[in-house]
């Protein structure tokens, strides 16, 4: 059965974005360094939104994912920058009320229930699928998250939009792996209890 993986990056206090919930890439909290840029490329390439993969010469199918979820907040991030699908090599889903019937866009657009939607998709054949984010829709998928993968910043913002935003729900996760990149950041993988 496929899994639902969070890939997200995360500073030491929780968050994924400062308070006005833009993208985080290349702040000072949470740099884009050479190291890190290298060890997506490598391990996790399908992660890369298309114009870097095309830009990098990176054509290749996922070796992690197929399948791509996020929330309306995480894809107006794509939008601003021009995108209406930032990851053109995978399925992508948009979890969204507000852009329900839109028909004119090249993703799938997710209405209603999405831990049903999930619960579909994890029953078909196929590579795991990537919550990009953000963490309201974390948080209403938490039942189905079965490995998180959180590129750890060294850094801590006090304030912010959190890794999981949500009411006191609490599930343990146990580490399986860590890489420990010269530029700080760490890479740590944590699969669900069952």
């Amino acid at each position: 059965m496929r899994r639902l993986v969070y890939l997200v990056a995360v500073t030491l206090d929780g968050f994924i974005a400062g308070p006005d919930g833009g993208d985080p890439s290349g702040s000072d909290f949470m740099p884009v360094t050479p190291d890190l840029v290298e060890h997506l490329v490598a391990t996790w390439p399908e992660t890369l939104p298309g114009p870097a993969r095309d830009a990098m010469g990176i054509t290749g199918p996922g070796t992690h994912f197929d399948t791509v979820v996020e929330g309306r907040a995480s894809y107006d991030i794509g939008l601003a920058a021009g995108l209406t699908d930032a990851y053109p090599h995978l399925r992508h889903l948009v979890v969204s009320r507000s852009l329900a019937g839109r028909k004119d866009l090249p993703v799938e657009v997710v209405a209603d229930d999405p831990v049903q939607r999930i619960r579909e998709l994890k029953a078909e054949d196929g590579l795991d699928i990537w919550l990009v984010g953000g963490g309201t829709l974390a948080h209403a998928l938490l039942p189905e998250i079965d490995r998180l993968v959180l590129k750890v910043n060294p850094s801590v913002i006090g304030d912010g939009r959190r890794l999981l935003a949500g009411p006191f729900a609490p599930v343990r996760f146990e580490p399986v792996d860590e890489v420990e990149l010269p530029g700080g950041v760490r890479v740590v993988t944590l699969d669900r209890v069952r």
